[in-house]
Parts: C-alpha cells; sequence; structure tokens
C-alpha cells in the first residue's frame, strides 16, 4: 500500500513539474507567437508584410493619413513629413516620418506600428518599414524614415470594407527595451592611449 502510494505521489509531481516547465515555455514563446499571429491575421491593427509589390492595381482610390507618437520616456520629436495622400489599391506608395532627438546624448528608439480601422489591417502589405528595428540618434540628430507600402487587392473582394475610404497609419516610438529612457550605456573601457569621457 505504501509503495503504491509513493509511485502515484512521484507520478502526480512528474506531472505536476511538467505542467510548470509548459507554462513557462509558453510564457516565453507567447510573445513571438502572439507577434506572428497578429502579423498573419491583422488581428489588432497589425499589417502584413510583402516581399514585393502588388502586381495588380484597382481603380478604387482611398485616402492614407499618417499618425504619429513618442513615448514620454523617450526624448524625440516624431511627425510625419507629409500629408495625408491618395493611392490606389494595388499601388506602392512610399511615405517619410522625421525623428529628431532632443536628448542630451545619444539614445535609441523602437517604433511599433498599427492600422486603422482595425479591421482593414491585413490588407495593408509593407514592403520596407522603420518600425520594430532600433533607430539611434545622437544628441540633436534629426533623421527621415520611410515606409513603403500598399493596400492588398484582395481587399476588392471584402464585401464588409466597402465603406472604407480612409486609412490610417500610426507609429508609436518607445525607449529600447532595457535602456533608461532609450539612453546608450557609457562606454565601459578607455581607448587605447584615451581616456573615458
Amino acid at each position: 500500500m505504501s509503495a503504491e502510494l509513493n509511485r502515484r505521489n512521484k507520478r502526480t509531481m512528474a506531472a505536476i513539474l511538467g505542467a510548470v516547465a509548459g507554462m513557462i515555455g509558453l510564457a516565453y514563446a507567447s510573445v513571438p507567437l502572439y507577434d506572428l499571429f497578429c502579423r498573419v491575421t491583422g488581428f489588432g491593427g497589425t499589417p502584413g508584410i510583402a516581399q514585393a509589390p502588388s502586381e495588380v492595381t484597382e481603380d478604387r482610390a482611398i485616402t492614407v493619413r499618417f499618425d504619429s507618437r513618442v513615448n514620454s520616456n523617450l526624448a524625440w520629436r516624431f511627425a510625419p513629413a507629409q500629408a495625408p495622400m491618395t493611392i490606389k489599391v494595388g499601388e506602392t506608395a512610399l511615405a517619410f516620418f522625421r525623428a529628431e532627438s532632443v536628448a542630451d546624448g545619444p539614445t535609441i528608439g523602437t517604433a511599433t506600428f498599427n492600422v486603422t480601422p482595425l479591421k482593414v489591417a491585413k490588407y495593408v502589405d509593407k514592403i520596407d518599414c522603420f518600425c520594430f528595428t532600433e533607430q539611434r540618434l545622437e544628441a540633436g540628430e534629426s533623421v527621415d524614415m520611410a515606409v513603403s507600402f500598399f493596400v492588398d487587392p484582395a481587399i476588392m473582394e471584402d464585401r464588409l470594407l466597402d465603406d472604407v475610404n480612409t486609412i490610417t497609419l500610426s507609429y508609436t516610438f518607445f525607449p529600447k527595451h532595457g535602456t533608461e529612457g532609450g539612453k546608450v550605456a557609457a562606454i565601459a573601457a578607455a581607448p587605447p592611449g584615451g581616456t573615458i569621457q
């Protein structure tokens, strides 16, 4: 009886430990899996990624507006460099945003991107974009950042989107994860014959 109880306890403990290990693994995998899910489905306003421009252009025109924000912990100014544009479905468009550092030293930021209305996000395809990659700006530096995109002609087949005439592409810059306000850490060692500033 005691040996049987001991085996059951060991099996129960092994099952619990396996479940805990599985939950930890899922926790680590959840962010990239969620990101992949959003990119594939357009969920949460996340656009798709295209390897090449569309080969088809439709007569339907859509106005694209641009929105920009900066997290309060990042000492940057960030704004669209052009007014809203009207493009045809399937037409490749190129838009620019200007970022300027108002920090007293180098900073690194990363932009997130979404589309509104959310229901149209899966039909907005980026070809090239500055989002989700680290952008480093020196003190006082400004730079133009481009995004190349198109509205997928498949939108023409979605009757639920017949009422969409305007799309907003929105970017928000955040400081690099793990930094204080995106500030770049000081150099740890002096170069040969030099001193740390």
